[in-house]
């Protein structure tokens, strides 16, 4: 298996663009310059390739409040020293997306020297899988434009040499800890490295430094870390960002989940009920300090509401009967005997030892084994589900279906004799006898394929004598040749997981698995907690969001497949709470009302006969035609046009140097600088290398030179690319492209394909659930659909016109146009949103797209240009069909119009 990937994704192409175009203007012939580094009058010791910027800071500045203006971002009023942000939900491909930037900046301007600094191993593991696995998928994109890439290790500082000298496209990753502190050997000077610190070698070539979720690199020390690489610039990558430095682009998790870009969420609640008759006590922290220790534990309460659960605090001596309010079940041998902060424990009265994170009393170990059982049977559901699966075109769609199950404490899954062997601790006996009994059930029985032990594995950190153990980050097992492949397995070879022959299916991990694993296809995830899980929302859900791949590494964007379900030991609206005000406190956003409950999901189903009826028949007769297309335009037109959009152009500026001169100041408060004056250089006079100006557009545009040579000309422009040729190609290329496109659609032809069209076996094939919402129309008249309850619906226009439908005498027929009713067109597939028969004096047959713009007719030119574009697609393509007209409106009654 080869994991696919989608070269022309709109949200990751703008990604992309919004940090090329902070240097449009850059000559690409300057991007890279030969470097000579000396100690005093010594010879060179460092002899190079470096990065080399010649734009202003005006000229950064400027390009960067286009950019955010064009996103949508509040302006920049100043640079924030050469650090960027960029925003990007958890599953939306921020990794590659970072890595195919790096071909773009090369590409596009000659940078050649990229330092990727990450926090943790987890996360380096993962940059450099992707590194391999895009490794072909970008040397195709960027006809096999020659990379080198090195992790950088202390025991071989040498290899920053190579990094310092090669000619290629050259990437260092390196974790945050190698190089924070004065002590690292990247610091200290090395007789490997001509007796230079080995981190001179990094700053000689002014890097592009990418920090891969820098909000775990804020503090003083790691970010004086990263400056000491003399970046060229800073470019961050996060879905959680701490601080936004000259934010460029942001794709919120409300934009990725409105998208679709990233799995639906829901949330199966597994809670104790009426379960306060026995002494409850979680003990959730242990605090030593000088004064003593104390810890914090979680007791029920009496309140004049009944029985509350509450946390409180108790040192050596506290009787939890007083601290509950007299509930008379504390009464004896509830008494903080000892408080051992060493073994993390607390002592009572009657002879029982708590351990942190651990319970006694209440229904806490039968919750977890609940959580187990639906995790479970959600995951057998989800692979029987899948085994009916199809492809668009009708082919066996196969999905391999993971579970997740975070924990607390590492013994809860694997404990260790007196000899150090390896036990089963009771959540791995549990999850054993809980699968057992599941898949024995006639059900499930054709999943049971493999044998139980090799379903369920373990991904932890271990000691040096190979022991699993508790941490936060989690790192590779050296306790067998086994937990090695386990490590690879989940860590490295994703293909391989997601191999359905690959037994595999159950992974247990840490709670603190953070930033730098997640899988396509983790469909469930589950906290087994002691105690509520304490986990980050967006952290927990994070690794389960992205959209699933099928065996051939396909990504699959089937809402219906793509279901995240959390089992959480909170209640529904707690855990929907949470993770909003996660949401709005780290992204300034709101996520009210998305996640839903999983109970509430509703199938939408046809009614029965559908497909017999003669009204749909027909209706249906009327539209299943398929069509290709080809363009025709005039080209002396796309000369005409193009020119006159060449000549709106914003003026085209020289390069420019600006230099700040500071003065140090130092006095009992510190160091500080005080201004002192500035300098500016303007390149307008300098002889700029001209690039082969047609190829350069025809590689972009397709067109020929000749029709290239005459937009340029008629636009009177042509002089200007002496003053700055790149500004000038990058702003005439754009324009040239827009306007073609626009001509492309304006003439596109629609020809029918003889003997293809949409079968209607495909409704049949499409199981769909949906969350019901305030655009979901319930239909009372099924005689004039073919559903039988719901429409799934996905705005305000839409179900006012469903409603409208129903209820209209003229119409006799309608049905939202499924999702696989697709249109192709050059910019992208057209999916069209109703099919309508409508009677009057004579029957009419209507293709509808439902729109508001705010006016009483809908005004197509307020729309995306993208959406105008493929409206147009959309006619031109109907128009071949017999009697079927298609029209864009806000209401029915515009359909007469």
């Amino acid at each position: 298996m080869k994991l696919e990937f989608e070269a022309s994704l709109p949200y990751q192409n703008e990604a992309r663009k919004s940090v090329i175009d902070l240097f449009e203007g850059q000559p690409k012939e300057d991007a890279a310059v030969n470097n000579n580094v000396y100690q005093g009058t010594q010879q060179s010791l460092i002899v190079g390739v470096s990065n080399n910027l010649i734009l202003s800071e005006e000229q950064l500045l400027k390009n960067l409040k286009a950019i955010q203006e064009r996103n949508e971002i509040e302006a920049s009023k100043k640079l924030d020293g050469m650090n960027f942000s960029i925003e990007m939900e958890t599953g939306t491909g921020k990794t590659y997306v970072y890595l195919r930037t790096i071909y773009d900046l090369n590409e596009q301007y000659g940078f050649k020297k990229f330092v990727i600094v990450v926090p943790s191993v987890a996360i380096r593991e993962g940059v450099l899988k992707n590194l391999e696995i895009t490794h072909d998928h970008f040397q195709n994109i960027y006809e096999k434009e020659p990379i080198h890439f090195q992790v950088y290790e202390s025991k071989n500082v040498s290899s920053l040499k190579g990094f310092a000298n090669g000619n290629t496209i050259e990437i260092m990753v390196m974790n945050i800890d190698a190089f924070a502190k004065d002590d690292n050997i990247i610091n200290q000077p090395h007789y490997k490295t001509n007796g230079l610190k080995p981190v001179e070698y990094i700053k000689s070539t002014n890097p592009i430094v990418i920090v891969d979720e820098p909000q775990n690199m804020e503090t003083d020390k790691r970010r004086e870390a990263i400056e000491n690489l003399n970046p060229l610039c800073t470019i961050r990558y996060s879905a959680t960002h701490r601080n936004m430095y000259n934010l460029v682009y942001n794709l919120n998790p409300v934009k990725a989940y409105d998208l679709g870009l990233v799995k639906q969420i829901e949330v199966d609640s597994v809670m104790e009920e009426n379960a306060d008759n026995a002494a409850y006590v979680a003990v959730t922290s242990i605090v030593a300090a000088k004064r003593g220790v104390s810890a914090k534990v979680a007791i029920m309460t009496n309140t004049d509401n009944g029985v509350k659960k509450k946390t409180v605090t108790v040192k050596t001596g506290s009787d939890l009967y007083k601290l509950s309010n007299n509930r008379e079940i504390y009464n004896e041998g509830f008494i903080i005997e000892e408080i051992d902060a060493a073994n993390n424990c607390i002592s009572l009265s009657n002879g029982n030892i708590i351990y942190k994170g651990a319970s006694q009393g209440g229904l806490n170990e039968e919750v977890m084994k609940f959580q187990m059982r639906k995790t479970i049977e959600e995951h057998l559901k989800k692979e029987k589900k899948f085994l009916d699966l199809k492809d668009e075109d009708g082919n066996p769609e196969k999905i391999k279906v993971l579970s997740l199950f975070f924990i607390d404490k590492v013994a809860n899954y694997r404990s260790y004799d007196a000899n150090s062997n390896a036990l089963k601790g009771k959540f791995a006996l549990w999850f054993e006898e809980i699968y057992k009994e599941l898949v024995a059930k006639n059900t499930f029985k054709e999943l049971d394929r493999f044998d139980i032990n090799d379903i369920h594995n373990g991904y932890f950190a271990s000691d040096k004598k190979g022991k699993w153990k508790d941490t936060a980050d989690t790192a590779r097992s050296k306790e067998s040749a086994d937990a090695a492949d386990t490590y690879n397995l989940i860590m490295k070879d994703k293909e391989r997981l997601l191999d359905i022959k690959n037994p595999l299916r159950f992974i247990f991990s840490h709670s603190a698995l953070r930033e730098g694993w997640d899988n396509p296809n983790v469909f469930q995830i589950c906290t087994l907690n002691e105690t509520k899980s304490e986990i980050k929302k967006r952290q927990e859900i994070g690794r389960g969001l992205r959209l699933a791949v099928n065996d051939s590494g396909k990504r699959n964007k089937d809402k219906n497949v793509n279901r995240l379900t959390v089992i959480a030991n909170e209640s529904y609206e707690d855990f929907a709470k949470a993770l909003q005000k996660e949401i709005e406190d780290e992204c300034g956003v709101s996520f009210s009302g998305r996640i839903k409950n999983k109970r509430e999901r509703t199938p939408i189903e046809y009614r029965k006969g559908f497909e017999a009826d003669p009204k749909f028949l027909t209706l249906w007769e009327k539209i299943k035609q398929h069509t290709t297309y080809r363009v025709d335009y005039n080209t002396d037109n796309l000369i005409e046009k193009a020119a006159e959009v060449l000549k709106e152009l914003p003026e085209i500026k020289a390069p420019s140097i600006r230099s700040v001169k500071v003065g140090i100041k130092m006095d009992a408060t510190g160091v500080d600088t005080m201004y002192a004056s500035e300098g500016f250089q303007s390149y307008d006079l300098k002889n700029w290398l001209i690039p082969d100006v047609y190829e350069y557009i025809q590689d972009r545009t397709d067109l020929t030179r000749s029709t290239i040579a005459a937009i340029l000309k008629k636009s009177g422009r042509m002089k200007e690319i002496l003053i700055n040729p790149q500004l000038f190609l990058d702003l005439s290329t754009q324009a040239i492209r827009r306007t073609l496109y626009e001509l492309m659609i304006k003439g596109i032809k629609y020809e029918k394909i003889a003997g293809s069209e949409y079968e209607m076996r495909r409704f049949e094939a499409q199981e769909l659930e949906i969350y019901v919402n305030d655009f979901t129309y319930t239909v009372t008249d099924e005689s004039k659909t073919i559903y039988k309850e719901y429409i799934p619906l996905d705005s305000k226009v839409e179900s006012q016109f469903a409603a409208d439908c129903e209820s209209s005498e003229n119409v006799q027929f309608y049905f939202k146009l499924p999702s696989w009713f697709k249109i192709p067109t050059p910019i992208g597939t057209y999916n069209p949103d109703w099919a309508v028969i409508l009677q009057n004096d004579a029957k009419i047959y209507f293709v509808a797209e439902t729109k508001d713009t705010g006016t009483n007719e809908v005004d197509v030119t307020k729309l995306h240009l993208d959406e105008q574009l493929k409206i147009r697609c959309g006619k031109a393509h109907f128009k071949e069909l017999d009697n079927v007209a298609y029209k864009v409106v806000r209401t029915v009654g515009q359909l007469r119009g």
